[in-house]
């Protein structure tokens, strides 16, 4: 009792009662009567009209039922349906009123035989308006069915798969609108003009032009319900589409429309749901493939393709390495391990983001960050020296951690290097080397952040009064000197060695020079 199926039972009796007292009424009143005779004198009994209701009404709701058992037998069941149960399901308003049509013209004919058998002459209007009610009553009964069932073949096609062959196209849809609400009953109307001028039949004016007159109302006000219940079955799922589209353009990434129709309609539902759950994919790939090489890397790459090769670019290099980890991943166990790393990448990160930096990859214990690539950004010095003296102090807030960063800016090749089917977007040249070579002595160095003197010569000048220049170092690996300079506000730093240091290097920063 709590489902569609008493409203949907209820408004198909409705509708054969309407098109039966329609019937009735018209034949008794409606008609046109010949000259001489009185209008009214013709009386029809309700007998047998209500005989013939009544037991159409029995063999309707009897063949509904078994036609309907698949559909019940699902919705007592659950799950998703079988195909048998959703083309029952989808076809239920058609099949419903070409059953009506069927008890129409059954009963119509008996009805006829009827009226036909007392008065003769009313055996051509008499079938015309059979035929007329039947139709009407057909087009009301398969409108108003779609529309009440429509929750019930939402939930059939949700639950199995879309087959856009289930029910009539909007083609269809719109003919039988214009068969049943104007075609049918604008031919009674011709035919009684015909007989009128070729029959020995004369009927009063007064009488055919009332006929007339009942036959143009009846064609206009079934002609508007059936375009109203037509145009609704199109207009509904088009402001649907028109709502969701507008909460994509809001920012919503997880629209999905309700699929009630099996046409063409139903099909752009479908379709829609598809391409939301395609573009809610892509999105999802985008980031996780941002999250591994970056955003800018991820969006340069949907924007202009992915080809091997670079470009030279300016750009500004910083380099950060964590002091002793060789000997942290033997003192303590791999969890905490990888949760000092996690927590140190997490800080490098959000300080070089916040910088629009890049960080173009993670090397063991090591985080490579670039400036100016794949975007172009001409304070890219600024920004990396800025970087550079926020993550020093950043860092310095987790327990157990200890840091060298090295800054240096100059002209390197950008681009994809690897092979066609595996690379990766990197920098490599000049500064690369000497950001690394810095980040070993600024593990030794009071303030653990050195700078070259390329990267504060091409930066602002606000950002230059906040570094210190010294002086000029061989680092191990280049031919020219490098200037050193470090953060104004760093400690004294008379300790600090002028000469690279001896030893061999953090296994990490090796492997980053020869990148």
């Amino acid at each position: 009792m709590h489902t569609r199926w008493p409203l949907y039972l209820t408004s198909m009796l409705l509708a054969n009662a309407f098109g039966a007292v329609l019937v009735w009424a018209f034949i008794q009143y409606g008609l046109p009567v010949p000259e001489g005779e009185q209008p009214g004198t013709r009386q029809i009994g309700l007998l047998v009209p209500a005989v013939v209701f009544v037991t159409g009404g029995v063999l309707s709701v009897a063949a509904s039922a078994l036609m309907l058992r698949p559909v019940m037998r699902w919705q007592v069941r659950g799950g998703p349906p079988s195909r048998q149960e959703m083309m029952a399901t989808l076809h239920a308003p058609l099949r419903q009123a070409i059953l009506h049509l069927a008890l129409w013209i059954l009963g119509g004919a008996v009805l006829a035989t009827a009226i036909i058998s007392d008065t003769p002459a009313l055996a051509g209007t008499v079938i015309i308006t059979e035929c007329m009610a039947a139709t009407i009553v057909f087009g009301f009964t398969y409108m108003l069915g779609e529309r009440i069932l429509r929750p019930v073949a939402a939930e059939a096609l949700s639950a199995g798969r879309f087959d856009h062959t289930l029910t009539p196209g909007v083609g269809t849809r719109m003919a039988m609108t214009w068969g049943m609400g104007t075609f049918a009953p604008t031919i009674a109307i011709v035919l009684l003009c015909v007989t009128q001028i070729s029959s020995d039949v004369k009927f009063s004016a007064q009488s055919l032009a009332v006929s007339i007159l009942l036959l143009c109302g009846v064609v206009i006000m079934q002609a508007l319900a059936l375009s109203m219940l037509t145009a609704s079955s199109i207009s509904d799922p088009v402001r649907q589409l028109s709502q969701a589209i507008d909460q994509v353009q809001n920012g919503s990434r997880d629209v999905q429309v309700e699929v009630f129709d099996g046409s063409e309609i139903g099909l752009l539902q479908v379709g829609f749901n598809r391409m939301m759950e395609e573009a809610a994919s892509r999105q999802r790939l985008q980031e996780l493939f941002g999250q591994h090489v970056g955003a800018e890397v991820a969006q340069r790459a949907l924007d202009y393709g992915t080809e091997l090769g670079g470009e030279t670019r300016f750009v500004a290099v910083l380099f950060v390495d964590m002091v002793g980890s060789t000997a942290t991943a033997a003192e303590h166990p791999p969890t905490e391990v990888v949760n000092l790393l996690n927590e140190f990448f997490r800080v490098v990160v959000d300080v070089i983001d916040h910088h629009h930096g890049f960080v173009n990859k993670f090397v063991g214990d090591a985080a490579l960050a670039i400036f100016g690539a794949p975007l172009d950004r001409p304070d890219a010095p600024t920004a990396a020296l800025a970087a550079a003296r926020d993550l020093r102090a950043a860092l310095r807030s987790i327990s157990g951690l200890d840091i060298g960063i090295g800054v240096s800016a100059g002209l390197a090749v950008a681009g994809n290097i690897g092979a066609a089917n595996r690379f990766e977007y990197t920098v490599i040249g000049d500064p690369v080397n000497e950001a690394s070579r810095l980040t070993e002595l600024a593990k030794d160095h009071p303030g653990r952040t050195l700078a070259s003197g390329s990267a504060l010569y091409f930066a602002e000048a606000g950002e230059q009064r906040n570094w210190t220049a010294g002086e000029e170092v061989q680092l191990r690996g280049r031919r020219r000197k490098t200037r050193l300079s470090w953060p104004s506000d760093s400690v004294d730093t008379t300790g600090i060695m002028p000469a690279a240091p001896a030893g061999g290097s953090e296994p990490s920063t090796d492997e980053v020079e020869r990148t």
